[in-house]
């Protein structure tokens, strides 16, 4: 029995040791490939591309610049949008909804996660943008001292503004589902102990749910980010886009991001444009990478800090 047992523990190390080194072979390959693919365009300092947006052709930096800085912008935006409302949903479900409503909603929000992004885009682009052209003018007509609401808003409404809005809807199950499974992991003891001292149900969550789970949303966060960076077919069918650095959100024009400007462009470029667009991806993918690389360090420092304790 003691062999067997013994016998299980290596093919287990074994087999945990071979899917984590084909994790980290497959993200190497990657890396490799889109180095590999890029390095015409960064290697040639004197290669310049078109972009959507620029009358003359730019030089590598000024082509993938102003893409990463509409990708941060409109994931930001989408991120201060999905995440309290995440935070607040997942809390109703969790601690204030009857059981039977609970699980309704439980299983609405786990089935807007499996809606593919092309019917986000085409519940964006044919219904909301329509609702939300009124407000961007009225934001842009009142508001537009406001950094964010000012310049001329656009009659059209595909604007940063409405591509990042429809990017909070689409991370706000993730982080909903995650942020819940987390909440109900609250140990029932901690509840009940700031009950028994005469916190109110907002206070007992305040106290003990929140910094509990605190680890937990900065990593549903994390999730839902990586989406809205690497989100394609949904900004592509509402923003009309330009190459800028505007902080105007309500301006058509002026933004794009990495993965809308691939998937434009793609099909009909070639040779050093192909790297160009790889290189792109490249810079999206390093994005990535440093995204969940200080969500892993924020989480392992919040439970050195909770183990400290």
């Amino acid at each position: 029995m003691q062999s067997t047992g013994k016998t299980g523990n290596l093919v287990f190390k074994s087999v945990s040791t071979a899917a984590a080194v084909i994790i980290l072979a497959t993200l190497a390959a990657v890396a490799a490939f889109l180095i590999l693919e890029a390095w015409p365009a960064l290697s040639d300092a004197s290669a310049t591309f078109k972009v959507q947006g620029a009358a003359k052709p730019v030089s590598i930096w000024a082509f993938t610049l102003p893409q990463i800085f509409g990708t941060v912008l409109a994931a930001a935006i989408a991120m201060v949008i999905a995440v309290p409302v995440s935070v607040g949903i997942a809390l109703f479900i969790s601690h204030y909804a009857p059981r039977k409503l609970a699980q309704v909603l439980g299983y609405l929000v786990d089935l807007l996660a499996a809606i593919p992004s092309v019917v986000y885009g085409l519940w964006g682009a044919m219904w909301l943008i329509p609702l939300l052209k009124p407000i961007w003018l009225w934001l842009g007509k009142y508001m537009g001292w406001f950094p964010l609401f000012g310049g001329a808003a656009s009659p059209t409404g595909r604007v940063i503004a409405s591509a990042s809005l429809i990017l909070a809807v689409m991370i706000l199950p993730i982080t909903t589902s995650v942020s819940r499974e987390v909440f109900l992991q609250t140990p029932g003891l901690h509840e009940e102990a700031a009950l028994a001292l005469g916190a109110t149900r907002w206070e007992m969550v305040r106290m003990a749910v929140l910094p509990f789970g605190r680890s937990g949303v900065v990593s549903a966060s994390m999730l839902g980010l990586g989406r809205a960076l690497g989100e394609t077919m949904a900004v592509v069918m509402v923003l009309s886009v330009g190459s800028s650095y505007s902080f105007h959100i309500l301006e058509a024009g002026k933004h794009s991001t990495i993965a809308a400007n691939i998937a434009l462009q793609f099909p009909e470029a070639t040779g050093i444009n192909r790297s160009a667009l790889i290189a792109t991806g490249l810079a999206l993918f390093a994005i990535t990478l440093v995204v969940n690389s200080i969500a892993r360090w924020i989480v392992s420092r919040r439970a050195e800090f909770s183990g400290a304790n």
